[in-house]
C-alpha cells in the first residue's frame, strides 16, 4: 500500500513548470509520484524525460496519447497527429526515450491509503484519447468506466488539462489538470492523494521568466508563441470546454479527438 501519491499530468515538455512542482515539499515527501501521461510532447522533451527518469522507481508512469504518438511519429507510422510541435519533439528524443514511451502501460492500479485500489489512466481506462470532462453526463461515465472491477471506486485521469473532482455513479473521478499546458488558470496543476484525502494543488511560478528560459533552451521554431500561449494559460476553461465538451458524445463528436495542439484547443481544426 502507498501512503501518499502526488499525481502529475500533461507536463508536455515544459521543464520550468515541472521543476516548480518537484520543488514542492508535498511532492518531495510523497511516497510515490504518478504521471498520468503526455510527458514529453512540448518544447523541452528530452530534458523533461531525463529529469523524471532520474527520480527512479519512485515514479510510476502511465502512457498518454501524446507519448504514444511521439513513438509512432519516430517510427514513421504516421506523419501527422494534429499537434504541430509533436513531429519536432519526436526528433529530439533518443531511441531509448522513444522505447520507454512506447512501452508504458495504458493504466496502472495502486493501493493508495484511504482509497483502496485506484486506477490511474490518461484519458479513460479503456482509451488514451477519448474525452470526458467535468460535466459529462453520468451515462457517459458509466460507458467509459464499464470495464473496471467493482471494487475500484477512485479513478484518476488527465488529458483535458482542466482540474476537477466529481462523483459519477458513486465513483470518485479526479483530474489533476496540467503541469505544463493549463487551461483556465496559470500555474502548474497537480493533485495529492494522502490519508484518504484529495488535495487539488496549483503551483504558481513566474510565467514570463519560464517563457524566456524555454525560448533560450528549445530549438522549436515557434517556441516563443507556443510558450507565451500555454505558460500564460491564454485559453480559459470556458474556451477549452467549448471545444472539448462536444467530443464526449453529447454532440456530433465521437469523443476520441486528441486535445494537445494549440489549433485543436482553439477550435480551429479537429
Amino acid at each position: 500500500m502507498v501512503s501518499s501519491v502526488a499525481v502529475l499530468s500533461d507536463i508536455h515538455g515544459v521543464l520550468p513548470a515541472l521543476d516548480a512542482v518537484l520543488a514542492e515539499p508535498a511532492v518531495r515527501d510523497a511516497e510515490r509520484i504518478v504521471l498520468t501521461g503526455d510527458v514529453a510532447a512540448g518544447p523541452q522533451p528530452a530534458a523533461v524525460l531525463d529529469r523524471l527518469l532520474g527520480l527512479g522507481d519512485r515514479v510510476t508512469w502511465v502512457r498518454g496519447n501524446a507519448d504514444r504518438e511521439l513513438a509512432e511519429l519516430a517510427r514513421g507510422e504516421t506523419d501527422d497527429v494534429g499537434d504541430p510541435i509533436a513531429p519536432w519533439a519526436a526528433k529530439q528524443l533518443s531511441a531509448d526515450h522513444l522505447a520507454w514511451l512506447a512501452g508504458l502501460p495504458q493504466t496502472v492500479t495502486l493501493d493508495a491509503g484511504g482509497f483502496g485500489e485506484v486506477v490511474f489512466c490518461h484519458a479513460t481506462p479503456r482509451d488514451d484519447a477519448e474525452v470526458v470532462v467535468v460535466d459529462s453526463r453520468l451515462e457517459r461515465w458509466s460507458e467509459v468506466l464499464a470495464g473496471l472491477p467493482q471494487q475500484v471506486m477512485t479513478v484518476v485521469c488527465g488529458h483535458t488539462h482542466m482540474p476537477f473532482c466529481r462523483l459519477a455513479n458513486r465513483r470518485q473521478i479526479i483530474n489533476p489538470g496540467s503541469v505544463g499546458m493549463p487551461y483556465g488558470r496559470q500555474g502548474a496543476h497537480w493533485t495529492l492523494l494522502a490519508g484518504g484525502a484529495i488535495s487539488m494543488r496549483r503551483t504558481p511560478y513566474d510565467a514570463a521568466a519560464a517563457c524566456e528560459l524555454v525560448r533560450a533552451e528549445s530549438s522549436y521554431p515557434d517556441v516563443a508563441e507556443w510558450a507565451d500561449y500555454f505558460l500564460h494559460a491564454r485559453a480559459s476553461d470556458a474556451d477549452a470546454l467549448a471545444v472539448m465538451a462536444p467530443r464526449d458524445g453529447r454532440g456530433s463528436g465521437d469523443g476520441e479527438d486528441s486535445t494537445d495542439g494549440r489549433d485543436r484547443e482553439d477550435g480551429e481544426s479537429s
